[in-house]
């Protein structure tokens, strides 16, 4: 029953891709934009959320696909640390670095997220594009998420590599309403931008939250290009129909977002990040995802490339 069962996902999901594709057709159209500036450069770095090989074999595989680098968690590991610099360096990737505290205990908790994120800031063998911050708690009070963001302020300013906090849920900025007392609180804040999970916090497409959205794009310098609904951080598959609306409400905020740095001329990074099961939405008594997680990751690069460049 199980074979049974995989099999006529296979041939489903074969027999109807095809079909399904247009629905993301029209944003491989170039933006338009106004008053652009030649210094803008467009990243686009894949994620190893899911990827079960070696780190070489994991960044020889980015390689060919054709991205600008990768994102990933820092390790304090000095043996992985060195295969990760070394495949790096063998692939010509760039990269990004996750970083967090997990403690509960909110002295423990900031202390150890001051030290991975100082690390992996002022590591001396490859400068960061970026630093990704999964940042502080949802329960954790405004004071003391604030003094994360003031670190990392401080920090940026030092080194002069862009700290970023990510729209995350169970983090600081877990909910557009929240995400926006600390922006409207603290100018110098720069965010990732994961709106997938303002979605599915709110359950809706943020259609009554447009003056917070507009002030969270104003303050993106990196986006996850995942794409979340009313009840999901991540649909099946972007290239689906029945998609099309929570599609077009994320690409009208990323090309706004884009608009931005172009008119600045400013990089901007990107990361195509559609996760493995479960975030990926499985068949039930299987936990066969319903759809290919690194072709739509990859399909989403070239996408990107071709909108926005």
């Amino acid at each position: 029953m199980l074979l049974n069962r995989r099999n006529f996902l296979q041939t489903t999901t074969s027999a109807t891709t095809a079909l399904l594709l247009t629905s993301l057709d029209v944003f491989a159209i170039p933006q338009k934009i106004n008053q652009m500036n030649t210094g803008f450069q467009l990243k686009v770095l894949a994620t190893n959320w899911g990827y079960q090989g070696s780190i070489d074999a994991y960044c020889a595989k980015v390689k060919q696909e054709g991205y600008d680098g990768i994102e990933i968690w820092w390790n304090n590991s000095q043996k992985e640390t060195d295969e990760l610099f070394a495949a790096l360096k063998k692939y010509n990737l760039e990269v990004g670095f996750l970083t967090a505290g997990h403690q509960s205990n909110y002295a423990e908790h900031f202390s150890s997220f001051k030290q991975m994120v100082t690390a992996a800031v002022t590591n001396k063998v490859q400068s960061p594009l970026y630093i990704n911050c999964h940042s502080g708690k949802d329960y954790f009070s405004y004071e003391e998420n604030k003094a994360l963001i003031d670190f990392t302020m401080a920090l940026s300013k030092e080194t002069g590599i862009k700290i970023c906090h990510e729209t995350h849920r169970s983090r600081m900025l877990f909910a557009a309403p929240v995400a926006k007392t600390f922006m409207q609180q603290i100018p110098g804040l720069r965010i990732t931008m994961d709106i997938s999970h303002w979605c599915n916090v709110s359950e809706s497409l943020l259609a009554d939250q447009q003056e917070t959205v507009n002030l969270a794009i104003q303050r993106t310098d990196h986006l996850h290009a995942r794409i979340g609904h009313a009840e999901g951080p991540q649909v099946s598959d972007p290239r689906a129909p029945e998609w099309e609306e929570a599609v077009k409400a994320h690409f009208a905020w990323w090309d706004t977002v884009v608009a931005i740095k172009k008119q600045k001329g400013d990089v901007l990074t990107v990361l195509t990040e559609f996760g493995p099961p479960d975030y990926m939405p499985t068949v039930p008594f299987t936990h066969q995802p319903l759809a290919d997680q690194w072709a739509i990751n990859v399909y989403m690069m070239h996408l990107l490339r071709k909108r926005y460049l």
